[in-house]
């Protein structure tokens, strides 16, 4: 008896320190999304503190992001606005995301998908 509680004990434990290990889950929000930085692809940059910022091929994105269960909900997306010919902004208009393994569906202000980014390898 006392072997199967401490085997229980042991399980326990190394489940709890699972959970500290670092590993990214599909509910792993921080980080950047799209890009790579410094390219001319969109990518959204979540940063632990609440803040997102990101480019759209064309502008600068910058706002907040809140988790939620299905994914995250950006706050109101401020953007600059230079006029970018041939450039589809679509990455401005998206106010959620769902993530699915690395990949972050971003959804506009009626639900539908209007674009994916994929997880940038940390």
């Amino acid at each position: 008896m006392k072997l199967i509680a401490t085997a229980a004990v042991f399980a326990s434990a190394l489940l709890i320190l699972s959970g500290c290990s670092g590993a990214q889950s599909d509910t792993d929000i921080e980080g950047t999304w799209g890009g790579p930085e410094g390219s001319s692809k969109p990518f959204l940059t979540f940063a632990e503190d609440g803040k997102i910022s990101g480019f759209d091929g064309c502008n600068t994105l910058m706002g907040s992001w809140e988790r939620t269960d299905s994914g995250v909900d950006f706050g109101q997306l401020a953007s600059t606005r230079m006029a970018c010919d041939g450039v589809d902004t679509w990455l401005s208009n998206g106010v959620e995301g769902t993530i699915s393994g690395s990949t972050l569906t971003v959804l506009g202000e009626d639900g539908s998908t209007i674009g994916t980014l994929k997880r940038q390898d940390s």
